[in-house]
């Protein structure tokens, strides 16, 4: 599948903000935290670096906290009316939203909403959000908003997918579902001296951060702090950061974090459920190794998501590990590009052959994951004519078979290599010597290795997570975490 940046929206350091994974638009609302506040709203389409010119970033330096929002479309067409944060008027002012994941039931929220009389603008479910957090609950009182009240009956209405920011005044709001499918990190903005030291205390704190991943701290001067919980509603204010309330699943249920995070989505230096993603690969890699041997010279990956795959891969096998493909790093992501045309475009002009390494040898190469098959067969073909006597292609994921319809853009299953007749000889038809992938009892004890037990944990005295182990694997079994809507 090749390789993973995930796009960066860096706002001043004053800032609390949201970033998720995306390439198709971006968009900022910062506040200047007074009661009404002021709100200023920058979007754009494109990368983060395309959307914004220095000179627009200069509208926001009035603002002390502030979300983010890059995105990658499930559901939306891509456009700029469906480019978040929304911002909308309430009962009790403007609010904020920024949102990732998709909800499993928006076909009948979008009718309830309504029928309430309210008219939506977009085509996004994200906007179902912000229109149903501005419904006010029973519990309310009449003259202040209850954004606990509210929030909740959010997530009474829906189950999953959704990890939130909810800005409004001086205070944000960051929400994971009660599933945890979608990720959710919360950072702390220290000196740079005590960056990457281990002397930085509380008292270091000069602001907080919130994001998809953790990988995107350090590059402004943040560390890593904890992850939001399943179901948790965080308040980040002046004040610090609190637990307000923990949102439980229904009983019996276990989390349903999204394991294709581990597998392709996430950049290899994030935390998650407290491992980084580039162990959990290195193990996957490993795991590989065991199931799917094979006679080959040297061990090489698809760069760069599939890289620690392939060492831990290397590492168990006794293989030496080469590169042999150069990746031309101004194409961007092929995986995530709206359509197959695109996608094949990309391909043709991603990768380059570096001959010396693999010229008269067999070679493993190992890969992340393989959905459409349109990547994997033109770089066969490439090292086949740049000299490889053999291509062995290792998957370090269980093949996909099923779609996604909490945030992924996996469509429909006729799509996905996996469900195609050609899938029976996948090896003749990519042009590979063989193709073996991981299995998913490999993949899910290669992740839940790693997970911290309870005992483990450092937990804060006001929260109590429930640290049961579980995994949403429903694009490699079909079975879902929650009741989907048809």
């Amino acid at each position: 599948m090749g390789s993973i940046h995930t796009e960066r929206c860096l706002i001043s350091h004053s800032f609390l903000f949201l970033i998720f994974q995306g390439q198709e638009s971006a968009g900022i609302v910062a506040s200047n935290g007074a009661s009404p506040p002021t709100y200023t709203t920058l979007k754009g389409m494109g990368l983060v670096n395309s959307a914004f010119q220095p000179e627009d970033l200069l509208k926001l330096r009035h603002g002390n906290l502030g979300i983010g929002h890059t995105r990658y479309s499930t559901t939306g067409i891509s456009e700029l009316q469906n480019c978040q944060p929304f911002v909308v008027d309430t009962l009790h002012g403007k609010i904020a939203v920024a949102h990732n994941g998709e909800l499993v039931n928006a076909a009948t929220l979008r009718k309830r909403v309504m029928r309430h009389g309210v008219g939506l603008s977009t085509s996004s479910d994200s906007e179902l959000i912000t229109q149903l957090l501005a419904l006010t609950p029973p519990m309310e009182e009449r003259d202040s908003p209850d954004w606990v009240a509210r929030i909740k009956n959010l997530m009474s209405e829906t189950p999953t997918s959704y990890s939130l920011l909810v800005m409004y005044t001086d205070v944000i709001y960051a929400v994971r579902d009660p599933y945890g499918n979608r990720p959710l990190s919360i950072g702390r903005l220290v000196p740079i001296s005590k960056l990457h030291t281990a002397g930085a205390g509380d008292g270091d704190t000069e602001g907080w951060v919130v994001s998809s991943e953790s990988c995107s701290f350090q590059s402004i001067g943040a560390r890593y702090y904890r992850e939001v919980e399943p179901g948790e509603i965080v308040q980040i204010s002046k004040h610090g950061v609190k637990t307000l309330s923990v949102v439980p699943r229904p009983e019996g249920d276990l989390p349903a974090f999204c394991i294709f995070e581990y597998v392709y989505f996430a950049r290899p230096d994030s935390i998650f459920e407290g491992q980084m993603v580039y162990s959990v690969r290195q193990r996957c890699g490993r795991q590989l190794a065991i199931e799917a041997p094979t006679d080959a010279d040297v061990v090489s990956t698809v760069p760069e998501s599939a890289t620690p795959a392939a060492l831990g891969y290397a590492q168990q096998a006794g293989l030496p590990y080469v590169e042999v493909l150069c990746k031309n790093r101004y194409v961007g992501r092929t995986f995530i590009q709206p359509n197959t045309r695109l996608r094949q475009l990309g391909v043709a002009k991603k990768f380059g052959a570096l001959t010396d390494n693999f010229a008269g040898k067999r070679v493993v190469l190992v890969d992340d994951s393989i959905v459409r098959g349109n990547t994997i067969s033109p770089i066969i073909k490439l090292l086949k004519e740049a000299g490889a006597t053999e291509v062995h292609i290792r998957v370090a994921s269980p093949p996909i078979r099923f779609p996604c319809y909490m945030g992924i853009n996996i469509p429909t299953k006729e799509e996905l290599i996996a469900n195609k007749p050609e899938f029976q000889d996948i090896a003749g038809y990519i042009g590979a010597s063989s193709v073996r992938y991981l299995s998913v009892e490999g993949l899910v004890a290669a992740v839940q290795e790693g997970i911290l037990t309870e005992k483990d944990q450092r937990i804060d005295s006001n929260r109590k997570p429930s640290w049961r182990v579980g995994h949403c694997t429903a694009c490699l079994t079909g079975k879902y975490p929650v009741e989907l809507e048809w």
